[in-house]
């Protein structure tokens, strides 16, 4: 995480996301969920990241959460709903990522209405 901060890169990002997969994340709702990332033929980590959070896992592309990653900029750092990193799918889930790495935060007003928990 702190080469992340240090040197802003996709692909510094992308160890990010892969040292967290099997982590406990919650959606905005409080919603928990896990995300695990499979290995293609080549023996290499494959840029779809599968959520598990009921029986079925879904897929979530890799191109998806850049795309929510650009958005922040726009938005800025206090991102008020998942959709306001626009219309993605799987944004509730990415949401829940961003905020664990502490890329994205809540307005004051919603830490307490959401059950949205920060690790440390």
């Amino acid at each position: 995480m702190k080469r992340w901060r240090t040197d802003l890169t996709k692909e510094n990002f992308w160890g990010v996301v892969l040292a967290y997969a099997g982590v406990k994340f919650k959606t905005y709702s409080g919603l928990p969920f896990t995300y695990e990332i499979k290995k293609g033929r080549n023996g290499e980590y494959t840029k779809e990241l599968w959520i598990d959070r009921r029986e079925k896992s879904k897929s979530l592309a890799w191109s998806s959460v850049l795309l929510a990653l650009q958005n922040i900029k726009k938005v800025g750092e206090v991102v008020d709903r998942p959709k306001a990193l626009g219309d993605i799918r799987g944004v509730t889930y990415i949401y829940g990522m961003f905020y664990r790495f502490r890329l994205i935060d809540l307005p004051v007003a919603g830490r307490s209405l959401h059950l949205c928990q920060r690790w440390v």
